[in-house]
This record gives structure tokens, C-alpha cells and sequence, in this order.
């Protein structure tokens, strides 16, 4: 099996954990899509943004001394985008709707980015 493959197992599998993500995708840090489970109309964009918000969360926790960042959430009124570092390879985001329940999101999806670490 491709690791391609794999990443796209992982991603399908948090959507059948929590069948309230709309949209889930991996990215390299430096912001190119590996995998999406979505629209890939906007793949692209989202997969720079979420790179680049990444990064910018990692230098706000040095500069504030919060240690290791692990994840930015990103709170609209419709919703969340949560992106979560893959070890040094990869960036996880996950969309899900407002009342989601965010305990249970990052349980879910940490455990995804820890996998995919080991993958990327």
C-alpha cells in the first residue's frame, strides 16, 4: 500500500469516527495537498493557509513561552478548522460544523496526526 493510500485510509477513517467533519486534509508544511477528503476546488488554498496558520502558531508559542504548539483552531460562526502539526512532515486540518463536539474532535485527530507522522 502507498503511503498516499495510506494517509487516505486515515482520513476516511476520522470520518467514520466523526461523521460530522465535513472536510479533512493533510498538507506539507510548506503548504502543498497531500490528501483531501472534500472539495478539491479549494484543496490548494486551504492547504497553504493551513500551513502557513501552522506556522504562525508555532512562533506565537515560542515568542509567548507556551511550549510545543500541537494545534490552531480556527472558530467562524458556522464552525471550526482545526489544524494540527503531523510531526515535522505534514499539517492535519479538519473542518467541522459549530456545535461539534471539540473534545472528541481533537481526541480523534490527534491520534490521526501521531499516525500520520509515522507515515509522512
Amino acid at each position: 500500500m502507498t503511503k498516499q493510500d495510506q494517509i487516505t485510509q486515515l482520513l476516511e477513517a476520522l470520518k467514520r469516527s466523526l461523521p460530522e467533519v465535513r472536510e479533512a486534509m493533510v498538507a506539507s508544511p510548506d503548504g502543498l495537498p497531500i490528501a483531501t477528503l472534500g472539495s478539491q476546488d479549494t484543496a490548494a488554498r486551504i492547504a497553504a493557509m493551513a500551513a502557513t496558520a501552522l506556522g504562525l502558531g508555532r512562533r506565537i508559542a515560542q515568542t509567548t513561552q507556551l511550549g510545543n504548539m500541537k494545534e490552531v483552531v480556527v472558530r467562524g460562526d458556522q464552525g471550526y478548522f482545526v489544524i494540527y502539526q503531523a510531526g515535522d512532515k505534514g499539517v492535519l486540518g479538519v473542518t467541522v460544523p459549530a456545535d461539534a463536539n471539540l473534545g472528541l474532535l481533537h481526541l480523534e485527530a490527534r491520534e490521526v496526526a501521531r499516525a500520520l507522522a509515522d507515515i509522512l
